[in-house]
């Protein structure tokens, strides 16, 4: 059991560093997501790109990983609540999708937490 929560969390943390990455080197295409009331829009765009990777680094490595799985469920909650409950209003057609899908990381981000918190049992 422990080998497939291995598997799982390396599969989980690997798109998270590549959406860092993304929304470090592609920022300008990003300013739209963020709220209009939130001022300095390409600090929140590093800023989350920076917070993708740290909590990715340390879901791989185990270090401090409950914590990361924490924070970046509650980093997604925030997107979930500023960005995708507004855009679904608003009636993007494709808001639900990511809204479902920023969910379920988050489910999974809390799952990770509890995971790597127990000792192992062999």
């Amino acid at each position: 059991m422990r080998n497939l929560s291995s598997i799982g969390r390396i599969i989980y943390a690997i798109p998270f560093f590549v959406f860092g990455i993304l929304h470090l080197v592609s920022n300008g295409s990003m300013v739209d997501f963020v709220p209009s009331w939130l001022p300095f829009h390409l600090l929140w765009i590093y800023l989350a790109g920076v917070a993708f990777i740290a909590a990715s680094i340390s879901i791989l490595t185990l270090k401090y990983a409950r914590l990361a799985c924490l924070l970046l469920a509650l980093l997604l909650f925030i997107f979930i609540v500023t960005i995708r409950i507004p855009n679904l209003i608003a009636g993007d057609p494709m808001s639900l999708t990511v809204l479902l899908k920023d969910s379920s990381l988050m489910g999974a981000a809390l799952v990770i937490a509890e995971v790597v918190s127990k000792p192992a049992k062999i």
